[in-house]
């Protein structure tokens, strides 16, 4: 079917996939950059926040799990839109919960919906981004990512505008989720139906499942990979501990507005895409393990710049920056090195092992924040993401390269 796309329809897939990345991105960015708004609102403490997060990472959890059988059943593209239409729907639950109804309940059942979406359309979008980079000839995963990372920077700064001008959650939240449905109805006409069925790796092997199950839980056993499975871990800790507590640490910790921590945050954001824009040269030019190195010792230093300079208001925008600089290259470089192997048939089950590792880090590390902040402080619970990082740098040679690759060839079809 894909030999039969003219340029304008590859470009126009390619295109729409760039749009569901940045909604996601959105989603993600606009319910973090009203946590301080919606903590205040309900009168939460920070370990009760820690739980309302957990809510959302066992959502997103779940809805990982279940993409793979979704997918199958109804395909990528309608799976694509049904995701979205959850996590709009769980958007729109949050703000109400929050303004209207006044429940913690309600906002964590909202959340619980909003990460299953969110959950499940990254597993779609993914498999889809692949079908289309094989069908176009060039890779642009990289640059997929950096469009989520763009629609984290919109999210963020409309979260900022949206506090500053003092809106109502439930409206702001209620207007997001209703440019994710739009948005998505429009970028889905554009995707090919069915592409990814034809992929012969990304159709379901046709063995017996006991056989699958076996030969997933084998690469376990592989030293390096539990290895790699240690640099995501730091470091999707490291990010997904700035996503979920970094607005409500400048709040407490800095005793600075809930639009100075959306601010914040946008800074963090903005600092993550540039690093994921520019990280592709870079590593094909100096190579994963030093780019780790280096990547560590900057999320290191900004972290514990955003630890210990909260007299000094401004310097939480320097930590914010290197940290998200720091971490932003560690998740995509640490699926790429699983997926490094002689045999092909086992890159899956790999990146499947140290995904569901950097997934744990997402999910436990908000309650254990949360638990710790509300014990010792929340800048001091920020020194266990530091303590993650120096980890992940230490076992960064696990990411060596296996092999070098060939650069891939030029395609006038994927230029940007």
């Amino acid at each position: 079917m894909t030999d039969t796309l003219t340029r304008r329809q590859l470009l126009s897939w390619r295109n729409a996939i760039f749009v569901i990345f940045a909604l996601s991105g959105i989603s993600i960015a606009s319910w973090v950059a009203r946590l301080p708004a919606v903590r205040d609102q309900l009168g939460l403490d920070t370990a009760q926040i820690g739980v309302l997060i957990f809510t959302m990472s066992a959502g997103s959890v779940i809805g990982l799990i279940a993409a793979p059988p979704v997918m199958l059943r109804i395909g990528a593209r309608a799976g694509m839109v049904l995701s979205l239409c959850l996590v709009a729907t769980g958007t729109v639950v949050i703000g109400l919960g929050t303004s209207v109804l006044d429940s913690a309940v309600v906002v964590g059942a909202g959340l619980a919906v909003f990460g299953y979406g969110n959950g499940s359309v990254d597993v779609m979008m993914n498999v889809e981004g692949a079908a289309a980079e094989r069908a176009i000839g060039k890779t642009l995963m990289p640059l997929m990512h950096a469009f989520f990372s763009f629609g984290t920077v919109a999210g963020a700064g409309l979260g900022a505008l949206a506090s500053a001008l003092s809106i109502d959650v439930a409206v702001h939240l209620g207007v997001i989720a209703a440019i994710i449905v739009a948005s998505a109805l429009i970028a889905i006409r554009f995707v090919p139906r069915g592409v990814e069925a034809e992929d012969p790796e990304l159709a379901a092997p046709r063995v017996p499942f006991r056989e699958r199950v076996l030969a997933s839980l084998a690469v376990w056993k592989d030293v390096r990979l539990l290895a790699i499975g240690v640099i995501m871990l730091g470091m999707a800790f490291a990010e997904g501990s700035a996503n979920d507590w970094l607005t409500i640490a400048v709040v407490d910790g800095y005793d600075q507005s809930n639009t100075t921590a959306a601010v914040v945050f946008g800074v963090f954001t903005v600092s993550m895409t540039l690093g994921r824009i520019l990280g592709g040269p870079v590593l094909d030019r100096f190579g994963r393990v030093p780019v780790l190195r280096v990547s560590a010792a900057l999320g290191v230093l900004g972290i514990l710049v955003f630890i210990v300079a909260a007299p000094v208001p401004w310097l939480a925008y320097v930590g914010a920056a290197f940290w998200a600089l720091g971490c932003s290259l560690g998740f995509p470089v640490g699926m790429s090195a699983a997926a490094d192997t002689d045999d092909p048939k086992l890159s899956a089950a790999r990146v499947s092992a140290v995904a569901i590792i950097g997934y744990v880090a997402f999910l436990v590390g908000p309650p254990v924040l949360g638990l710790l902040g509300h014990q010792f402080g929340i800048l001091h619970a920020l020194l266990l993401v530091l303590v993650l990082v120096v980890l992940a740098g230490l076992f960064s040679p696990a990411a060596r390269e296996h092999a070098r690759r060939a650069p891939a060839a030029a395609s006038p079809i994927a230029a940007p």
